[in-house]
């Protein structure tokens, strides 16, 4: 009776492990399936943030460059004369790898006077409500080629320029920039607009 009672238990053991194997099999296709079908919905939702990321930035790095890295203020391509005593002067005008041109450059209030700094932002509503008190009226034209670049936005509207300037107070300066779609590598020379500023031509470095 031993004997029999211990081939029965046995076999039950064998059977119940092959059938605890056989659960486990089925189990694991389905977890590699699932596991494919994560990962693809995971994969999406994880490439949009990088993508968004590298995004990010791409639109830092204007903004970095634009900060004044690697400018000399002792370097005068340009002095634009305004309204009122204000003068804008150019120190850099620079095409980069990524497609543009960024102009850099320092307004100064040689009046005794405060002044407004709200004529720059244009005559386009929507530019001057997301960009107020801002350069961001300001173009670039290539006479050459017939092309009038204007400053670059993002989605939201706001300019990659220089905005929220304060009023100037007399004697007193502001650093500023201005981000441009750049022209054909063979346009080396462009003129350069402003509201309330007169227009004057630049060479395009780099």
């Amino acid at each position: 009776m031993s004997i029999r009672r211990s081939t029965r238990s046995r076999r039950a053991v064998a059977a119940v492990s092959l059938a605890a194997a056989m659960a486990l099999a089925v189990a694991g296709c389905g977890t590699d399936d699932g596991g494919d079908k994560s990962n693809d919905a995971g994969s999406s939702p994880s490439s949009v943030p990088s993508k968004s990321s590298d995004g990010d930035k791409e639109d830092e790095k204007p903004q970095d460059t634009a900060a004044g890295e690697n400018v000399d203020p002792n370097v005068k391509l340009a002095e634009i004369r305004g309204q009122r005593g204000i003068t804008l002067v150019i120190n850099q005008v620079k095409r980069d790898s990524g497609g543009f041109v960024t102009v850099q450059g320092e307004v100064k209030n040689g009046s005794d006077m405060n002044q407004p700094t709200s004529g720059w932002s244009g005559s386009e509503e929507l530019l001057v409500e997301k960009n107020p008190n801002s350069v961001a009226g300001a173009a670039l034209i290539d006479k050459a080629g017939k092309k009038r670049y204007y400053v670059l936005r993002d989605t939201d509207g706001r300019c990659l320029c220089t905005t929220g300037i304060l009023p100037l107070q007399p004697n007193g300066s502001t650093p500023v920039f201005m981000q441009f779609p750049a022209p054909p590598s063979t346009t080396t020379e462009v003129d350069f607009v402003l509201p309330t500023f007169a227009t004057t031509s630049l060479k395009i470095s780099g």
